[in-house]
């Protein structure tokens, strides 16, 4: 694989946000001073600035809209009510002119080498072969469609072929245990399933033809199964068809297929919630919301077609696992026209002998311009001392992009540095926050703002994002709620079983009737950047993969030697963070070597390697609310360094008698992180 056949300047293109000012003055009239006052336009004329970005991206539909916004209240908003989309339909929009220009759809390679180059053309016969394939098993719209895949391009066909004939894609990583699975998929009934046997990651091969066959057991609303041979498997899986035979079927059929118009709101997919207060939540998003959402969020992440004059050759890649919202996204810039740039394997390696520099080769080589991958990645990358410059290709890179958790200044301006001693000393950071819940950014980038390394630039167009105190009155240079105050087109249609709406209202209406409240503390600063403090529940952020404190605690209090256990997730001003296990063992148990393994052994097994704890710490007891609910956040405040004061009260806590302990063990997390953090800046250059 070679960037030969890109073309792209090294000088930045003209930024796509400039160019949709230009044609907002030039067609509409509307001329804005600043960004800020575009923004605000935005989100106070919701149906102006919305309509503008329907007729800006050339979004197509056989019949007319009737209204942009046909009701405001939220939940239920109803947009472009009478429209019909087709987000593949959108998608293949592109194919022509990507083909006749030589720029690929799809760029992939794997941990092992291993490479594919995939034409708009040739994507888009590969999703109408198994979208008849589907069809043919009686597959249609609002069916569900399950994938157990990792991060390749049949996942990109799977999505776009569900998506062609409306039936509902629901996608899990291979690198989740087979219970957290489960629990995602018996509540939305897949009636197909589309597997891979196997999965090569941190230099070892991994079987999952087990994992396939139980999930195919303990779900019989499962009819059909197309599987991938991944060379890694190791048992023998009956009664599937050949995933790979399926799409390349090649015939009039195939060429004639197009797809299906469906209504603004059909639902496009289903992704889950990270189970922290009991079984997962499955949200689902629409075909519309996701489109408009995308078309508007291309502005800031500056992605245009890679056929373009102005874009020629770009190539977008995030570092994602497949079952990260940032899959979608990155999957998105399809929509945009991009090539988009996959990576199936670890980062760094093996876990034995890592090596950060591996996601830079993969960019050099497949001729990335965009990088995006979580803060943790860039945070690692500095700890190892990486020379980016060292690595062929790099220098065309002209954005890098971070999400996740928040990204440290220190951090931010590492990586500038290394591109200044590439030749880029002004190289772009688009450092975004959104999540699963709006598969898109409430806060984002803008190429034409001031640096702001630590930051968001600023918040995104079309989104009412407020900070808000506990009065839910709107602060700003002061840490708030994260709230959306007006509707935003890819909030979910609804949740998967929810049939009153009551769950979907309780997670994100439930604090103030009307208004998104989204879960995080944010600081929105005098010049529009923005800061995000963390989340203000108890979800668990890995790697920017997320998952519930219930689901770990299912994982590990199943064992015997385990009375109670309680977890936390405490950042680190390295930009990375730790994830620490309070244990109480059993009655005649205690926290050892082998209750460790046995811990991580759990949690590998039933989720993934990736929320194995960094610490196990052997715990009196657990403290909990009134109500009998662990009391994870504010014992995270106190490891954060929150004043004991503001964040927890023996008056609001059933064990009193555990809070001298737990600030105790605060207070020593303090104190090993400052000496840690003056032993780094000793380190410094």
């Amino acid at each position: 694989m070679t960037p030969a056949s890109t073309s792209v300047d090294l000088s930045t293109p003209v930024p796509q946000i400039r160019l949709y000012s230009e044609w907002l003055k030039a067609v509409h009239g509307r001329d804005f001073a600043t960004y800020e006052d575009l923004r605000r336009w935005s989100v106070e004329d919701l149906d102006g600035f919305w309509r503008s970005i329907w007729d800006y991206d050339g979004i197509e539909s056989p019949t007319p809209f009737t209204t942009v916004l046909g009701d405001e209240a939220m939940p239920g908003t109803r947009w472009f009510v009478g429209a019909q989309v087709n987000y593949a339909r959108h998608v293949f929009r592109h194919a022509s002119a990507a083909d006749a220009a030589g720029q690929p759809a799809i760029v992939a390679m794997d941990e092992r080498g291993g490479q594919v180059t995939l034409g708009w053309g040739e994507l888009r016969r590969q999703t109408a072969a198994l979208a008849l394939a589907l069809r043919d098993r009686g597959i249609g719209r609002g069916d569900r469609v399950a994938a157990y895949l990792p991060n390749i391009p049949a996942a990109v066909v799977g999505l776009l072929a569900c998506a062609s004939l409306g039936a509902i894609w629901t996608l899990c990583s291979p690198d989740m245990g087979t219970n957290a699975v489960l629990d995602r998929w018996r509540q939305t009934e897949p009636k197909a399933l589309i597997a891979v046997d196997g999965i090569f990651y941190a230099g070892k091969a991994m079987d999952r033809s087990v994992a396939v066959g139980e999930i195919r057991q303990q779900l019989p609303c499962i009819e059909a199964l197309f599987l991938i041979t991944s060379g890694c498997g190791e048992g023998e899986i009956v009664d599937s068809t050949d995933f790979t035979a399926t799409i390349a079927r090649d015939d009039a059929a195939v060429a004639a297929f197009e797809p299906e118009w469906l209504p603004f709101d059909h639902p496009l997919w289903i992704l889950y919630s990270s189970g922290t207060t009991g079984l997962p939540k499955a949200i689902v998003h629409g075909h519309g919301g996701i489109v408009l959402a995308t078309a508007a969020g291309r502005l800031h992440f500056d992605l245009g077609p890679s056929y373009s004059a102005n874009n020629r050759g770009d190539r977008f890649h995030w570092y994602s696992a497949s079952g990260w919202v940032m899959w979608n996204i990155q999957v998105g810039g399809l929509l945009s026209g991009t090539t988009i740039c996959l990576f199936d394997g670890s980062p760094s390696g093996t876990r034995a002998d890592p090596d950060w520099t591996r996601l830079w080769d993969f960019a050099g080589r497949a001729g990335v311009t965009w990088f995006g991958a979580g803060a943790a990645f860039f945070a690692s990358c500095r700890k190892a001392r990486i020379e980016i410059g060292a690595i062929a290709g790099t220098e065309r890179i002209r954005a890098l992009g971070s999400t996740g958790s928040p990204l440290p200044p220190d951090v931010q301006r590492w990586g500038t540095a290394q591109f200044a001693a590439l030749g880029r000393p002004a190289i772009w950071w688009c450092n975004v926050s959104g999540g699963t819940e709006i598969a898109a950014a409430f806060m984002a980038g803008n190429p034409e703002l001031p640096d702001t390394p630590g930051r968001l630039q600023c918040r995104h167009l079309g989104a009412a994002i407020e900070a808000w105190d506990a009065q839910g009155k709107p602060v700003v240079d002061t840490v708030g709620e994260l709230v959306c105050t007006r509707p935003f087109p890819s909030m979910p249609l609804y949740f998967w079983n929810d049939a009153d709406g009551s769950r979907y209202r309780d997670s994100y209406f439930g604090e103030w009737p009307g208004v998104w409240r989204h879960g995080d503390w944010v600081t929105i600063g005098g010049d529009g950047s923005c800061t995000i403090a963390g989340r203000s529940d108890a979800t668990i952020n890995r790697h920017g993969v997320r998952m519930g404190t219930a689901e770990i605690y299912a994982a590990v209090e199943r064992l015997p030697q385990i009375a109670d256990t309680m977890i936390i997730d405490v950042d680190s001003d390295g930009g990375d963070s730790h994830l620490i296990l309070f244990v109480v063992p059993a009655e005649g148990q205690g926290v050892d070597a082998a209750l460790e393994a046995a811990i991580a052994a759990a949690i590998r097994t039933s989720l993934s390697p990736r929320f194995v704890p960094d610490r196990l710490i052997a715990a009196p007891v657990i403290p909990r609310t009134l109500s009998g609910k662990k009391q994870e956040l504010p014992i995270k405040r106190l490891f954060a360094g929150w004043p004991v004061a503001k964040v927890v009260s023996a008056d609001t806590t059933a064990t009193p008698e555990a809070l001298p302990w737990y600030i105790e063990q605060a207070q020593r997390w303090q104190r090993e992180a400052q000496a840690e953090s003056n032993r780094r800046a000793g380190e410094a250059p």
